[in-house]
């Protein structure tokens, strides 16, 4: 108890005085304290050559697996994961390629490359049935793994997902024909263009946090270009194999996705027998991250009902 209540303190004040330093200490007292109050604690495991890192937490008898998107990591879902843990258990883990696991440049990153790694490391946690979500790359992976997997799927969630040939070009798909890729950060204002691209209103988080995020993405933007080259190049996976999938599914987009165009919605609603889809005034590429709460809640009666 007096861990967390300093944990809370040491945020508060660090929020206070914004011209404290961005340390390691900060980062890691500043995200730790969002996963203690999404009840989450990270966890490893090693599926050789991959090194899972995830984040856990919950206690319902029904588990929920989610799956980031293109250039984010574990936390990600940590804000909306608050409103779950009550009631399911949860995990996020980080993709080959992202956030802590391993950057091997000899592997490949597709889509379905994914899928099967990612059903290792399902296994490895002896999860047999479970809910699974995903957003953007992460959304094409989880369906993808709905309609390869059907026996262990009690329902996908795709959150503005990609592998979709969406009848509008997106903004970001006619800036790609440009040579331009809002996704990836060289810069510090490249990193703040790029948050401006894929939200309507940011989630608010401390300055120190932005740099920290922004200094990974950076370092990061070149092993980003090849796992982007890699998932773009062929086929439109989650579209060619949306009519395999068996499972209860929810279709959530923003109606301002820049990333990806919101007319990918009909595309899937019409291909996935008995889908629900659900279009939020207002919202960005990251559902999960901007409106955490409301996308929380409409997941859960999606659940429920």
């Amino acid at each position: 108890m007096k861990k967390r209540i300093l944990i809370g303190a040491l945020l508060s004040l660090t929020i206070l005085f914004g011209s404290v330093s961005c340390t390691e200490t900060l980062v890691k007292t500043g995200i730790g304290y969002e996963r203690w109050k999404a009840d989450l604690d990270k966890k490893d495991l090693q599926i050789a050559p991959w090194h899972w890192v995830y984040l856990e937490g919950g206690e319902g008898s029904e588990k929920v697996l989610l799956v980031h998107g293109f250039g984010g990591d574990k936390d990600n879902w940590t804000r909306f994961s608050k409103w779950l843990t009550p009631e399911y258990t949860v995990v996020a883990m980080d993709l080959p390629g992202f956030g802590e696991n391993e950057r091997l440049p000899d592997q490949d990153y597709n889509v379905q490359a994914q899928v099967k790694r990612l059903d290792e490391f399902a296994t490895k946690l002896g999860w047999t049935k479970f809910h699974i979500v995903g957003n953007s790359m992460g959304g094409a992976i989880a369906g993808v793994y709905a309609a390869t997997y059907p026996e262990k799927v009690i329902s996908l969630g795709l959150f503005a997902p990609s592998g979709v040939n969406s009848p509008e070009k997106s903004e970001l798909a006619k800036n790609l024909e440009k040579g331009k890729n809002n996704l990836v950060s060289n810069t510090p204002e490249e990193f703040q263009e790029m948050i401006n691209f894929v939200f309507v209103k940011p989630p608010s988080i401390p300055s120190f946090l932005t740099s920290y995020f922004a200094e990974k993405a950076i370092k990061s933007s070149e092993f980003n270009k090849l796992i982007f080259k890699q998932i773009r190049k062929g086929d439109f996976p989650l579209q060619e194999r949306m009519n395999k999938i068996k499972a209860k599914t929810l279709i959530l987009w923003g109606d301002t996705d820049r990333v990806l165009s919101v007319s990918g919605a009909q595309v899937l609603e019409k291909g996935i027998l008995g889908s629900k889809k659900v279009i939020l005034k207002d919202m960005g590429h990251a559902p999960m991250l901007e409106r955490p709460e409301e996308v929380a809640n409409v997941y859960r009666d999606f659940l429920k009902k």
